[in-house]
């Protein structure tokens, strides 16, 4: 099950899209909105995609999980729109037989999504903004040191 929407996400409800009798893990990650990046307070995040090409690449990396481990089931749910801090912007749930499968799968889905899926956030913070990622950004952080 692949999803982008801009309303909450349920986690609880996403899990169970992947729960079944024949898996022993299942695991859920939750990327959430934090307060600070670097030295920058963090008000806000938006995030924007390309969502016809979003939905695809989503489907090409839960393809992949499931092509690599022995999965029983994969959904990823990812929000866009403004989210406050604690805001839920990713779901993803794995189940499979064993819970290495599960681990090894959800850390690759998360770092995956990170190249390929065009899913791009922007960072409100105090005194700016920025785009998560771009020259500006990575000039901020290395005037930070970070």
């Amino acid at each position: 099950m692949i999803e982008i929407t801009y309303e909450p996400l349920d986690p609880e409800a996403i899990t169970d899209r992947v729960r079944s009798r024949t898996a022993g893990a299942v695991l859920t990650f939750l990327g959430t909105t934090r307060d600070s990046t670097a030295d920058r307070d963090v008000l806000y995040l938006e995030y924007e995609a390309y969502e016809p090409m979003a939905e695809k690449k989503l489907s090409e990396v839960a393809q992949e999980m499931m092509d690599r481990w022995p999965l029983t089931g994969v959904a990823i749910s990812h929000r866009l729109g403004r989210l406050e801090i604690t805001d839920i912007s990713l779901v993803v749930a794995v189940a499979s037989q064993h819970r290495r499968h599960a681990f090894e799968a959800a850390q690759y889905s998360v770092d995956r999504l990170k190249q390929v899926v065009p899913i791009w956030k922007k960072e409100f913070f105090k005194g700016g903004e920025v785009w998560v990622e771009s020259p500006e950004d990575v000039a901020l952080r290395e005037e930070a040191g970070v």
